[in-house]
């Protein structure tokens, strides 16, 4: 029997879900209530999933053409709500996942980000978590008074620096500062309070934490690093890692890797969770399924535009320009947002047109093929985590609805349980000892 695996939700944003999809209801109408995240937390805590990751952008796009209709139009990431408001109803609704709310170095100090998340680990009982991201468009850093981004690397080492800031103020509370001796008259333990002054090339932040300790000592630490240096820095600081990498030799390449950087610089990797997005096809039978796979192809092919400016919002390039039947290695395509999206974008093109690319990319998402009847996938998730070596799956679903929940919860997820891939219940009452179980 195969060992277990971990599953998480990479949500597009607490935003307009699919609209104009089949299933969505009147999604157009009903997003500003936050009656479907807080379904899809119990939902997912029902099939003891380890954690949903709020994905974020706190721009609307406007590469595509220069313009933003194409965003709006369409509701590509827009309208989209503040993370951690939507991040703090969804802990409120379950007892047990994890809620890992998207925020950036960039839009917020050390210490406001610091006391947010201790706030928020404390409200959840210590089910909160971080991803931690860097940004990646200008428009957005001109949203916070920037005049732009600095360049990919330098944004790393500015995260280094900021993550030796957080990590001090969630580190000045120590264990057993707080007393709480009603005889003694003794709340707060002083001597086990600490200032940090953390002096950094980039960051300054006196201390200590006036919201007290985080229950879980530090919140859990999600990260996307896919570039040879953002690899580098999520080995060294995240707890589980959100990785797009096509085909199980790629899967296992990057795993392997990052967990090399891990020893490398003291740790254990086993400490490292890494979770590869997929987007399965579910059917009662095969070929429920397959007539499933021909719609999500159809409707791809009727939306090449759109997954033109989608990518375009995250890479900072205008696909406008160019020729949909253009090959794309003819194209000078080069970014300073998300450069692991559009190297994995290159790997896939080879020598297509850019419309057949787009199409094989954004059309096909997932680091592999999920097609099937619960059973058929349950197996090949099985087969995939041997192959690869671990450590679970990120489903990335551009059509969430309560079906396509339902779906997964209750039917994929029982026959992973079944093979007994997946928890049938919590071990820990935390979000990090969960995530550490296995």
């Amino acid at each position: 029997m195969s060992k277990p695996f971990h599953l998480g939700w990479f949500l597009q944003g607490s935003s307009v879900q699919a609209w104009g999809e089949p299933w969505t209801g009147d999604i157009g109408r009903d997003w500003r209530v936050p009656d479907l995240f807080c379904d899809m937390a119990r939902t997912l805590e029902r099939a003891r999933f380890d954690y949903i990751l709020i994905e974020d952008s706190s721009y609307v796009g406007e590469s595509y053409g220069g313009s933003r209709e194409i965003y709006l139009k369409h509701g590509l990431s827009v309208p989209r709500q503040d993370p951690s408001v939507m991040a703090t109803l969804m802990a409120a609704a379950t007892s047990r996942i994890g809620i890992v709310p998207t925020l950036s170095t960039f839009a917020y100090p050390p210490y406001l980000l610091a006391r947010l998340i201790a706030t928020l680990d404390q409200v959840s009982q210590g089910r909160i978590g971080w991803n931690m991201v860097t940004g990646s468009s200008d428009v957005a850093a001109r949203n916070y008074g920037l005049d732009k981004l600095p360049e990919h690397d330098l944004r790393y080492d500015m995260a280094d620096d900021y993550m030796a800031a957080v990590n001090g103020l969630w580190d000045s509370w120590e264990p057993g500062a707080i007393v709480n001796d009603r005889a003694s008259g003794l709340l707060v333990d002083h001597t086990k309070v600490h200032a940090v002054d953390h002096e950094g090339p980039f960051y300054r932040t006196h201390g200590p934490l006036n919201s007290g300790p985080c229950p879980q000592g530090r919140p859990v630490i999600a990260q996307a690093g896919g570039s040879p240096r953002g690899k580098q820095f999520a080995s060294l600081h995240s707890d589980t890692i959100v990785a797009s990498v096509k085909g199980t030799a790629g899967m296992r390449a990057y795993r392997d890797d990052v967990r090399a950087r891990a020893v490398a610089q003291g740790r254990n990797p086993d400490t490292i969770k890494v979770l590869f997005l997929v987007n399965p096809i579910l059917g009662g039978d095969a070929e429920e399924a397959e007539l499933r796979r021909r719609q999500r192809i159809a409707r791809a092919e009727a939306q090449v535009p759109q997954l033109l400016a989608f990518f375009g919002k995250i890479t900072n390039i205008d696909f406008s320009a160019f020729d949909l039947d253009a090959p794309v290695d003819t194209l000078d395509l080069h970014t300073n947002g998300h450069q692991q999206s559009l190297d994995d974008f290159k790997r896939v093109a080879g020598k297509k047109s850019l419309r057949e690319a787009m199409l094989s990319y954004r059309g096909n998402p997932g680091s592999v093929d999920l097609i099937g009847t619960p059973d058929t996938i349950a197996g090949r998730m099985a087969e995939v985590m041997e192959e690869v070596g671990g450590d679970g799956f990120l489903f990335s679903m551009n059509d969430v609805s309560r079906r396509t929940l339902a779906e997964v919860a209750d039917g994929l997820v029982p026959a992973l349980q079944a093979r007994g891939l997946t928890r049938t219940a919590y071990e820990h009452a935390m979000f990090r000892q969960n995530l550490l179980a296995f």
